[in-house]
């Protein structure tokens, strides 16, 4: 049985850089979502007003299960943000979710050119928590929840691989963005229409 592992979370939160780490660490198979998607012709159109695709969900799970039953490596690390809704539950092991303070995640974002309704709208769906939610959904008890803000990518790593190893356990719902944006007083400044 091969021990998948998915890393999820908004865009700009580490994803990828991470879950490249992690495959590193653990000499595992790697997959990112959006390059696979392309690969494998499941992009079914460009939606260049949101700068993002819209991939065929259905041959998606039938090709990626395909994928991960021929891999000759045990461990596979799988990283997007949608990872938990196409990665069939019965080859999941671990999801974690990487979570990063709005007014870090801004900067980064920004950074990587995000502006207008692409920046709110995944800063939103930071704050409403929409990775964790459909992550715990499509795979429930199998979730942990990691904090990356102001955290190394290799921080982050050693967090990952401490759960695995069970020295530290999962936590979800334990990061509440609304609130402390909230408390800090600027809470309106990150629900602006989109």
């Amino acid at each position: 049985m091969k021990h998948v592992i998915l890393i999820t979370g908004t865009p700009c939160v580490g994803k990828t850089t991470v879950a490249k780490a992690l495959t590193t660490k653990l000499n595992a198979q790697y997959i990112n979502l959006t390059d696979y998607a392309k690969q494998n012709n499941l992009i079914i159109e460009e939606d260049p007003e949101r700068c993002t695709t819209v991939i065929n969900e259905e041959a998606m799970q039938e090709n990626l299960g395909a994928t991960i039953d021929a891999s000759e490596n045990g461990t596979i690390v799988i990283d997007g943000h949608y990872a938990a809704a196409v990665i069939p539950e019965e080859q999941v092991a671990q999801v974690f979710v990487l979570r990063r303070n709005p007014v870090e995640l801004k900067s980064f974002m920004e950074k990587r050119g995000y502006s207008g309704s692409k920046l709110w709208e995944n800063l939103q769906a930071e704050i409403i928590d929409v990775c964790l939610g459909e992550a715990v959904q499509f795979h429930a008890g199998r979730v942990c929840e990691l904090d990356a803000t102001g955290k190394t990518p290799e921080q982050v790593v050693e967090e990952i691989v401490e759960v695995l190893e069970k020295r530290i356990s999962c936590r979800v719902g334990t990061i509440d963005w609304m609130g402390t944006l909230e408390k800090e007083g600027i809470l309106d400044q990150y629900l602006k229409p989109m």
